[in-house]
């Protein structure tokens, strides 16, 4: 019974925390975006340092993982289209869609991840 509730291995989250990451990583070489990969980057990995070597505050850590997923998920998914509130004009070539496919598909093994374990942590603290 104990396994249903234990924690997201660190390991894994590193690993999750990463993929979410490179997604970006790509997605900004690819498409010769500057600016916001660094400072991605070291805000994904205070969040999961927090996460894993602070434990009381293991439930804020993973909601913010999750709002960094969620929030990059829909960059991706938003600015593949043309929408005029956009500053810019989104390419709409076959390149364009599969690099913002895989930026959106690298979101979705963290705020996965971060769903399932929040869900696990909310039922350990009502039982």
């Amino acid at each position: 019974m104990s396994r249903n509730v234990q924690s997201l291995p660190s390991w894994l989250l590193a690993v999750l925390v990463a993929v979410s990451w490179l997604g970006l990583l790509v997605h900004n070489f690819l498409e010769s975006v500057d600016g916001s990969t660094i400072a991605v980057g070291l805000v994904s990995a205070g969040l999961f340092l927090g996460w894993w070597r602070i434990p009381s505050r293991r439930s804020a850590m993973g909601w913010l993982l999750l709002g960094m997923g969620i929030v990059q998920f829909a960059g991706a998914t938003v600015t593949v289209v043309p929408f005029g509130f956009l500053p810019f004009t989104p390419s709409q070539t076959l390149g364009h869609y599969l690099v913002h496919v895989e930026y959106g598909a690298s979101q979705v093994p963290l705020a996965g991840a971060m769903i399932k374990q929040l869900l696990r942590d909310s039922g350990k603290s009502q039982a």
